[in-house]
């Protein structure tokens, strides 16, 4: 059964935000269209993702040297577990949507924090002699994103980083299809917000029956 990642990263639901509602309308095209798929919904705002700090440093270290689990501290052993469940999650299943809003050229620093577990040596990518090689070479992907101004192209367009990002990230995970469904200029041109709004929607779920 091909399992499907839903994950949000905004604190609002579809009533208040433009990247939720169109990312509702696109998920439920896809349910329509898949309805066999697994789809699990991770909202970020609600789940624990540890940061990598020094806990996190120092039980990986102790397991590097050979020790065993049970010779981590109370909180090695409490982070390093939440981010193997996290990251096994992750590499377990095959179709990833991102949901973020644009928020100071990028992403919510939640979104930082769940790249952040996911990016494991080993897991979804490795070292080797040429250099890293991704190892999620059989996912698919897309990015939903609302932005209040137009980044997609003119003056301000080199100051999008929040899709940006998971495209790098996407292709050193080795990840082969990475789509996008962008909402913008709603909050420039508030007397075309819905217009926009509603093209953003049409063309989530044209994205969705290929997704």
């Amino acid at each position: 059964m091909t399992q499907v990642l839903y994950i949000t990263a905004h604190p609002h639901d579809h009533t208040q935000s433009y990247s939720m509602a169109v990312a509702k309308a696109f998920m439920e095209t896809y349910k329509e269209v898949n309805p066999d798929d697994d789809v699990v919904h991770i909202d970020l705002y609600s789940e624990h993702i540890p940061h990598i700090d020094a806990d996190v440093f120092s039980g990986w270290g102790k397991l590097q040297t050979g020790k065993g689990f049970e010779e981590l501290s109370g909180e090695e052993q409490k982070k390093v577990k939440r981010l193997n469940e996290i990251s096994d999650q992750f590499i377990g299943a095959d179709k990833y949507v991102f949901v973020t809003p644009f928020w100071n050229f990028s992403f919510p620093p939640v979104m930082k924090a769940y790249i952040d577990s996911v990016a494991v040596a080993g897991k979804s990518f490795k070292y080797t002699e040429e250099g890293p090689v991704g190892l999620l070479t059989d996912k698919k992907a897309i990015h939903i994103q609302a932005r209040g101004g137009i980044y997609s192209e003119g003056p301000a367009a080199g100051m999008e980083m929040g899709h940006r990002f998971l495209d790098i990230i996407m292709k050193f995970f080795g990840v082969p299809s990475f789509g996008a469904v962008i909402v913008e200029g709603h909050a420039a041109m508030p007397d075309k917000a819905e217009e926009i709004k509603e093209d953003a929607i049409a063309r989530a779920k044209d994205a969705a029956k290929t997704f």
